[in-house]
């Protein structure tokens, strides 16, 4: 087994900082230190890696895709072989159950395997002359050098969607793990190093807001990827535009909607509105935590959820066989707390679980907030725990208009028996991805991402690969150079 990686892993190498500043990180579920010396990147170590990514980006962009692919294939075989040490770190810092964890690096190791899989894919767009005079062409090419911030609840799946199609299309990357969860990330830079990736293909830094401000700023960096809130997000895309106008992507999270119909099958919507929607303790950014239910139904999907709830609460323990996980630190526990005191005592009525006490660990119990108003903070705004707001609706239109009555448009649910029904809603709601009769997953073949203050552009699928292409305009004059004008 590899030891803990602490340091910043920049030129194929595990470095020390420039600066003192460490990071500390506590196990959510017993409060025990998992590491107070990981090393901080600041300017001095950001410029760096940039200057190792440069370095390496021409080489990197001539190689053939069969020598990329090669290489990504050999990195994702590596990881799976890794599995449990990196699902265990992810578990260690952010509460993930070993389960979850295990099955998010399965995901990080796919996600390469399908981009290794489009390096020889990338194709470009001819044109005939056709009396302009000229042969066309329009050729797709790397961008150059590109950095990503990923959020700290699946730390291995936003890294293989930003490092993954970026590399594959010929670019080099720095990435950067949330301060809550690095040490998933920074284990990875040895398994580029042995699957044979020339030094500054890929670099890992780890640090707070300060080191991802000055990714976004940096001007060696000409695309970056965020993944984490809307104020974030504000402030990588600010940043940006004000540094060198480096393209942005934003995944900023949601607060999605689940429609359940009154045709629905019963026992799917409770089960996928319950268990999947708690999974990681509710913070996956697509969770459907506000519930529609059709008012025919209500009584009983409010009592089947109610049930599922309190088996969750009570199914929660040790990482190696729980379901249901802790919040990530206690800051977020008191700040998810605080969303459930606040819709109390506006009157809202409050289902929870019983989670017994524990002096250290930072469970939330399952809750349900039942008809909150609309223009509530528990109803309107991402929370990110287990918090689920329930209210009814008579008729589609209704239910449409309340699941669109959002700032957010990330991810939304359907529950129906109507195929019709399905598409037709599918088709109104406004918002990136809708699963029907399911919750969205992220699949490598599929592009993730929203509208609204969801953020904008897509990771995953061939959508995801076109984020870091950029076109070149080529026009050849079909005129003999030797002939007179």
């Amino acid at each position: 087994m590899m030891e803990m990686q602490e340091k910043l892993f920049i030129n194929n190498e595990y470095v020390a900082s420039h600066t003192s500043e460490r990071l500390t990180v506590h196990n959510p579920y017993d409060g025990s230190l998992v590491s107070d010396k990981i090393e901080v990147a600041l300017e001095e170590d950001v410029d760096l890696a940039v200057s190792a990514a440069e370095a390496a980006f021409p080489t990197w962009q001539a190689m053939t895709g069969v020598q990329r692919s090669a290489l990504m294939l050999k990195y994702a075989d590596l990881v799976e072989k890794h599995t449990q040490q990196i699902a265990q770190l992810e578990s260690q810092c952010m509460g993930a159950p070993m389960m979850l964890a295990t099955r998010v690096v399965g995901n990080h190791v796919a996600a390469f395997r399908y981009y290794a899989g489009l390096t020889d894919k990338i194709g470009g767009t001819t044109y005939a002359e056709d009396g302009d005079g000229f042969f066309k062409m329009v050729l797709q090419e790397a961008i150059g050098v590109c950095a990503g911030i990923g959020a700290w609840n699946a730390t291995p799946i936003f890294s293989a969607l930003k490092i993954a199609p970026a590399i594959a299309a010929g670019n080099t990357f720095v990435f950067k793990a949330s301060e809550k969860s690095p040490l998933g990330a920074l284990y990875l830079g040895q398994l580029f190093c042995e699957a044979g990736f020339p030094p500054g293909v890929v670099n890992f830094v780890s640090g707070g807001p300060a080191t991802g401000a000055l990714l976004a700023s940096h001007m060696g960096i000409r695309k970056i990827s965020y993944t984490g809130s809307v104020s974030g997000g504000r402030a990588v895309q600010d940043a940006a535009t004000k540094s060198n106008l480096k393209q942005v992507t934003l995944e900023l999270g949601g607060k999605s909607a689940a429609l359940v119909f009154d045709d629905a099958h019963l026992e799917t919507a409770i089960s996928h509105c319950s268990q999947t929607f708690a999974l990681n303790g509710a913070q996956v950014c697509s969770a459907a935590s506000r519930v529609l239910v059709h008012r025919d139904i209500a009584d009983a999907f409010i009592a089947g959820i109610s049930a599922a709830f309190k088996q969750l609460a009570a199914a929660h323990g040790a990482p190696a066989e729980a379901f249901f996980g802790p919040l990530v630190d206690k800051q977020h526990r008191q700040r998810v707390q605080a969303f459930v005191d606040a819709a109390r005592d506006e009157g809202v009525k409050v289902v929870a679980g019983e989670v017994p006490d524990h002096p250290t660990a930072l469970f939330m119990p399952p809750t349900i907030l039942i008809d909150p108003p609309t223009n509530s903070r528990a109803y309107r705004e991402e929370i990110f725990g287990p918090v689920l707001a329930v209210k009814t609706f008579s008729t589609e239109e209704e239910g449409l208009a309340l699941a669109n009555n959002s700032s957010y448009g990330l991810a939304a649910a359907v529950f129906t028996s109507s195929m019709p029904r399905a598409l037709r809603v599918t088709r109104a709601l406004h918002v990136g991805m809708v699963g029907v009769n399911s919750p969205v997953l992220p699949l490598s073949q599929l592009p993730w991402g929203g509208c609204k203050e969801s953020g904008y552009g897509r990771e995953g699928g061939m959508a995801g690969l076109e984020e870091y292409l950029q076109s070149k305009t080529v026009m050849i004059s079909m005129k003999d150079p030797t002939s007179a004008k």
